[in-house]
């Protein structure tokens, strides 16, 4: 789950981190009164949506008058905010933050992230911040400094004084970039995060270590103990078919092939879309009904996939371990009768009660009239899926009598 920039300050601010203040709007009223209320000579505006990029595209101004600031938010909400990771069809700002504007000394990129292959946390930082640390990385991977990190106990100070010094920081900023980083390390660890990374970190006119942005992307699967994480879940900026996915808890991402995916578990969602890649073909999709799929979740997931106008062929690719397979295939056969007739279904079932399920498919949906292609081992599903996703669409489709293959 990703944070807005203003929500992951406010977490950052709770711990006494220094960020500089401001407020949220909705409206250039509000960016007005906010902007009043903080005083100053110069103020920033800050497009609040879930892509990265935001400075380049004209989602970050610097404004210098009361007028500016009502301008510049008058211009910026309702925009359609275009970066290199929202694509083409952009995001529309719904909100902006507006602070006060900070007197720069230095930029320093700063992040921590979760380091799956040594099972720990990783710290990475560079004296050239504000840039793009992956262009970065490429171009001069001498300017990156990596700190691992305990996934389990608290950062240690000498462990930021070691990285400030790394990043050519002196005097009193060693102790005060450290006191910074140990408890980002802290808030890391507080809500499950699995990136925190404040592009710029940066040392203010004073002297001062200040946090001037604020990304935050918090693991899914702990929500459940960070209620006020999941309050802050900001729907808008979700893919509609994500957030109809959360409401029956089933794992939804959208891609863009034409073979829509229905599969029970993580690993073996990934087995199958690397399956149908193997022999040419493209998923539409990753969705994961879960262990304890039944024919509601089923029903859904099915109107949740052909709600892509490129599905051509479902494939579901079902392991019965909790769930029992004839309880999916009754599912299948009750969903697959709002398939559209131009549309397939190729149905892998294996593991508990696996024949009685697929006898359930043999005789009823050859008895329907439903196009139901049943295939006894992954290969030849994701083979056959493939075939018929490639095949040109029928002129006049028809639902077809006996469609089970």
């Amino acid at each position: 789950m990703y944070l807005h920039e203003f929500q992951a300050k406010g977490l950052l601010r709770e711990y006494g981190l220094p960020v500089p203040d401001g407020g949220v709007a909705s409206t250039a009223s509000d960016a007005l009164r906010v902007a009043k209320e903080l005083k100053g000579e110069k103020w920033v505006i800050k497009a609040q949506v879930h892509a990265g990029g935001r400075g380049k595209a004209g989602g970050v101004k610097i404004v210098q008058s009361f007028s500016d600031v009502y301008d510049e938010a008058t211009h910026m909400l309702g925009m359609k905010l275009i970066t290199h990771q929202t694509g083409e069809e952009g995001k529309i700002v719904h909100r902006i933050l507006v602070e006060k504007a900070t007197n720069i000394r230095q930029e320093i990129y700063l992040s921590i992230m979760v380091d799956r292959d040594n099972e720990q946390h990783i710290l990475i930082a560079s004296a050239e911040g504000g840039t793009e640390i992956e262009t970065l990385a490429e171009s001069r991977p001498d300017a990156i400094i990596k700190e691992k990190l305990s996934a389990i106990k608290a950062m240690g100070f000498y462990q930021g004084r070691k990285i400030a010094k790394k990043l050519g920081l002196k005097g009193n900023l060693l102790n005060k970039f450290s006191a910074v980083v140990v408890k980002l390390h802290q808030v890391f660890m507080d809500y499950d995060c699995m990136l925190l990374e404040i592009n710029p970190l940066v040392v203010n006119s004073d002297n001062e270590i200040v946090c001037l942005d604020a990304k935050i992307t918090v693991d899914d699967n702990a929500l459940f103990r960070h209620s006020k994480i999941e309050e802050m879940k900001d729907y808008g900026e979700m893919e509609p078919q994500e957030v109809r996915a959360s409401i029956y808890d089933l794992s939804y991402v959208s891609m863009e092939g034409n073979i829509g995916c229905m599969v029970n578990g993580a690993g073996l969602a990934m087995a199958t879309m690397d399956i149908i890649k193997s022999f040419g073909g493209q998923p539409a999709n990753f969705l994961d009904v879960g262990g304890g799929a039944d024919e509601n979740k089923v029903r859904e997931a099915f109107r949740i996939i052909l709600t892509d106008p490129n599905v051509k062929v479902i494939f579901v690719n079902i392991f019965g371990g909790i769930v029992r397979c004839d309880l999916i295939a009754k599912g299948v056969l009750k969903a697959a009768n709002e398939v559209p007739s131009d549309k397939h279904v190729v149905l892998r079932l294996d593991g508990t009660n696996v024949a009685e399920g697929k006898k359930i498919i043999n005789e009823e949906a050859s008895a329907s009239g439903l196009n139901i292609y049943a295939a006894d081992t992954m290969a030849d599903a994701a083979q056959l899926a493939v075939k018929l996703a490639n095949e040109p669409a029928p002129d006049a489709p028809a639902r077809k009598k006996g469609g089970n293959k």
